[in-house]
């Protein structure tokens, strides 16, 4: 019998052989069904013990369904973990789908190839002239208002770390939302307010997009597919994957391309991050503060 097509979902294999499936497949499919993330990463034994049926009762089940074996069947629950779909939705299943990938390679060598394929992915789609047109806006702006979420949190802080260091002023707006009526009550037409989204465009980064909107602020983003649903349309837009689902989601290109954008800006403000940089380097130097 032929290998099912791995675009198939395990439910639609699940009807196309309904008719000749038993009790003790019942029982397995239930197990399977009810966790798939765990159902892809153990073996027959492991599933079968869970459902309480005979060891020999998972091989069964993968015959019945077109494969030849239990190894078969569960190289297809990995596939379609790792393939994508709304599994990728739930954080345990995307960390689950890099296990499945690391099994082969091991775990350091999956994360360092997927950095890297994430890296490679970046230069080929992301442009000097795309670096250019944010540090362009950076360079002319009154204030820049920094904004990420969850993970781009920290990252938000780190921009806004790096440009105030290189002369300018710099508000991390992830680490301060609970003043943000405050802060934003300020925005002005002169400033640029940075977002960060990936996966999605949380419902807070949208009404900081509409106050920007409304004070007719430059908006810039640095997202992936998932991250774009920003409307309006930001007024300049970096559109980079950070990995296919099932590898590690990478936050170094994210950082690599704000990097490039802040050392492209001092390559275009006649000395002003240079300077800064040096006066900041004097400051600590004679400061008698704690640095942390």
């Amino acid at each position: 019998m032929n290998r099912p097509d791995a675009s198939l979902a395990l439910s639609d294999l699940i009807s196309r052989h309904s008719t000749r499936l038993t009790d003790a497949d019942t029982r397995l499919l239930d197990v399977l069904i009810q966790d798939p993330i765990r159902a892809a990463l153990e073996n027959g034994k492991d599933v079968s013990s869970r459902a309480g049926v005979h060891p020999a009762s998972a091989v069964r089940l993968a015959r019945r369904l077109g494969f030849k074996g239990y190894p078969e069947f569960r190289s297809f629950l990995q596939s379609s973990l790792t393939e994508g779909g709304n599994d990728f939705e739930s954080p345990a299943a995307r960390m689950a789908a890099r296990l499945v990938r690391a099994e082969d390679s091991g775990l350091l060598a999956s994360v360092l190839d997927s950095e890297i394929a994430a890296l490679q992915q970046a230069r080929n789609s992301v442009s000097d002239a795309d670096i250019r047109a944010f540090s362009q806006r950076l360079r002319d702006g009154r204030k820049i208002y920094v904004f990420g979420r969850g993970h781009f949190a920290s990252l938000s802080s780190l921009i806004a770390l790096r440009l105030n260091r290189s002369g300018y002023e710099a508000i991390d707006l992830g680490s301060q939302v609970h003043q943000l009526p405050e802060i934003l009550s300020t925005v002005c037409g002169e400033d640029v307010v940075w977002v960060l989204a990936f996966r999605r465009a949380p419902p807070l980064l949208q009404e900081v997009r509409d106050v920007a909107m409304r004070a007719g602020a430059t908006v810039l983003a640095i997202t992936d597919v998932g991250g774009t649903r920003i409307d309006p349309a930001p007024d300049h837009q970096i559109l980079v994957s950070r990995g296919d689902p099932g590898e590690s989601q990478s936050l170094v290109v994210p950082m690599t391309i704000a990097n490039a954008i802040i050392l492209d800006l001092a390559s275009i403000d006649n000395g002003r991050s240079i300077d800064a940089l040096k006066a900041f380097r004097s400051f600590r130097a004679t400061s008698r503060l704690t640095m942390g």
